[in-house]
């Protein structure tokens, strides 16, 4: 039965459905974002929604830049800055330029960083959310 199970959820994602399965992921990664950013505008901070919004865009400006180059064959826009852009906020555009343009979607030791990107940018969503471990340390921080 596992295996059975393994092999359908890979079937899956081999066919059409796996972009439905893939949106779905998407899907339940943006709660805690969006949550984390409603309370924070509630408050007043506006910058981490600006960011995030202009980081997506500016990752998905990206990753299309840098598929256009890789069919022409073109200079390439450097993984370090696609992951800069992403771990600046932009993770959410670079999932779905990932998906819609099928770029940068099999390289695994991209994927790796990548997710360990979204990984991080959910456990700090998750302590602001619920524990504000480190937002409290942000705010004892003395100025620079």
């Amino acid at each position: 039965p596992v295996t059975e199970l393994c092999n359908g959820a890979a079937h899956q994602l081999k066919s059409g459905n796996g972009r439905l399965l893939k949106m779905c992921g998407f899907a339940l990664l943006c709660p805690m974002p969006l949550l984390g950013m409603t309370r924070m505008t509630l408050h007043g901070m506006y910058g981490p929604l600006v960011v995030y919004l202009l980081a997506s865009v500016l990752a998905f400006g990206l990753y299309w830049h840098d598929k256009r180059s890789a069919m022409r064959r073109d200079w390439r826009t450097p993984e370090a800055r696609l992951h800069l852009v992403e771990l600046l906020g932009g993770w959410p555009g670079a999932l779905l330029a990932q998906q819609l343009l099928r770029h940068k979607t099999r390289k695994l030791s991209f994927q790796l960083v990548f997710w360990g990107i979204v990984t991080v940018h959910q456990v700090v969503w998750l302590d602001y959310l619920f524990f504000q471990r480190v937002y409290g340390l942000l705010l004892q921080a003395p100025p620079a």
